[in-house]
């Protein structure tokens, strides 16, 4: 598993979601469903899904939203009923691996990021971009936002 910090744009459109974070394993990929469904009415689309998190703050912030979206090439003026454009540039440390082991991949972000002195961002969104491997297999990138790197 590799890491690096990176600074990153992302221009998407997508739908918002919200509920509690324990759900989320199971509500994200349904609302993702939902969004693709609608593809078609994305103008720009790189066809690249990506999903935006609110970041959990402590134990005891239960409930947060996150946006299911597809990454767009450019600005959009106009976007489908119901739906958002987010534009967000930001320094991230990031890892990509097997999205079946994406609670693994996550916590050993994190021991890096601890480990190297990154301080998180919990203001801004946490990034994940899905890339299908085939056979039924998919690559999940992690984007953990951090503060601004001095």
């Amino acid at each position: 598993m590799s890491f690096r910090m990176v600074n990153k744009e992302f221009k998407l459109v997508g739908i918002k979601g919200s509920g509690e974070f324990v759900h989320f394993g199971h509500e994200v990929p349904l609302l993702a469903k939902q969004l693709l469904s609608r593809s078609n009415e994305i103008p720009n689309s790189t066809e690249t899904e990506i999903a935006l998190f609110e970041p959990k703050k402590d134990e005891n912030h239960r409930t947060g939203y996150y946006y299911v979206g597809l990454t767009v090439s450019e600005k959009l003026d106009e976007v489908p009923t119901g739906m958002e454009y987010i534009e967000t540039n930001k320094d991230y440390i990031t890892t990509k691996g097997k999205i079946a082991n994406l609670g693994k991949l996550h916590s050993n972000l994190l021991n890096w990021a601890e480990e190297q002195g990154y301080q998180r961002d919990l203001d801004s969104y946490i990034i994940e971009t899905y890339h299908p491997l085939g056979e039924g297999e998919e690559e999940v990138q992690i984007y953990l936002p951090i503060q601004a790197y001095k």
